[in-house]
């Protein structure tokens, strides 16, 4: 009895300094990234592959150039990204011929592949030109929150659009968030007529953001997964609803779009680098009122998902991180 008893102290003792160690690497990670100085700040480098010349770097904070920039993070998509690509840059081709308002550029982030992404991705850049298509490079894999980061920093358009290098999503589900974008500027012009203001408003000073979502595929999916896939899923929603609140029922659809102006807010102060920038996104729009909106999207499962099983703990670890970074004032949010 006397064993059982010391086996359970120490079990006890063993799950006390686990769950100490534990909090203290989470303070010590949210310290850490206070000063959102962790991200790669090296401005990236575009050139022209049939003059090899250097082309100009843009800002997030320079006006708009083109009406839409599209950011696609790649890491180790060779075989994925030149389907993508095809259907993506004939669909923006086909818009563009019959309407010459319509400018578009696609960027491509290599989040450090080790295959042949690089290259696929250059002899896109050849074919449609610099000016549409243009690669950043980040040299050794940072996480897709990063990547989509550094291509929303260095973007031209007034709306920009972040989608998944698989093409899981339609991509002319994109006129779906525009329509939704312009309707709330519309809405934000008939209250400044309203108000006796200035009503000229270009769509990239609104602060709005549009969240594609698999919600309403949610019930057929719940019927093919494996149970256990299900309880890991419910789990997950319940501690985004905790850390990040309610509002956005799919997080982490790859399918979102906003204006420049709150591109500005959002990615400057994002600290999260890897598969939960979903969620601080959602908590920046609340914090800086940027408008919401969900849209469904059509999503089609491609094989060769890189979220596994092993993505949970790096997932529920940043948003603890993340949590106690904003709720505790350590991470400051700059306007």
């Amino acid at each position: 009895m006397e064993s059982i008893w010391a086996i359970l102290e120490l079990l006890l003792i063993s799950a006390i300094v686990l769950a100490f160690g534990l909090a203290a690497a989470i303070v010590f990670e949210t310290f850490r990234r206070r000063f959102n100085h962790t991200h790669v700040e090296a401005p990236p480098v575009f050139e022209d592959p049939t003059s090899f010349k250097p082309v100009r770097c843009p800002h997030i904070f320079d006006p708009a150039e083109k009406y839409i920039s599209l950011i696609i993070p790649a890491y180790n998509e060779e075989h994925r990204l030149p389907g993508a690509l095809e259907e993506t840059l004939n669909y923006l081709q086909r818009r563009a011929a019959n309407d010459s308002t319509f400018t578009y550029e696609v960027i491509i982030v290599d989040d450090g592949s080790a295959d042949g992404t690089k290259r696929v991705a250059f002899e896109f850049v050849k074919r449609h030109s610099v000016d549409n298509v243009r690669v950043i490079l980040l040299g050794k894999n940072h996480g897709k929150g990063e990547a989509i980061r550094k291509g929303m920093l260095h973007s031209r358009g007034e709306l920009l659009l972040m989608l998944d290098a698989d093409g899981a999503t339609r991509i002319d589900d994109m006129e779906k968030l525009e329509n939704q974008i312009h309707a709330v500027a519309k809405k934000g012009q008939q209250s400044e007529d309203s108000a006796g203001r200035d009503s000229t408003i270009r769509i990239s000073d609104v602060p709005a953001a549009v969240f594609g979502s698999r919600a309403h595929l949610e019930e057929k999916a719940l019927a093919t997964r494996k149970w256990y896939r299900n309880f890991l899923m419910k789990g997950f929603h319940i501690v985004v609803l905790l850390a990040a609140g309610s509002g956005i029922r799919d997080t982490q659809c790859g399918f979102k779009m906003f204006t420049r102006s709150a591109a500005r807010k959002l990615f400057l102060n994002i600290r999260l680098k890897r598969w939960c920038f979903d969620v601080e996104l959602v908590y920046l729009c609340k914090w800086f009122r940027v408008s919401m909106n969900e849209i469904s999207v059509n999503w089609t499962e491609i094989p060769g998902s890189k979220v596994n099983l092993l993505s949970i703990p790096n997932m529920l670890w940043e948003m603890a991180i993340m949590s106690l970074g904003y709720r505790t004032g350590i991470w400051k949010i700059y306007s």
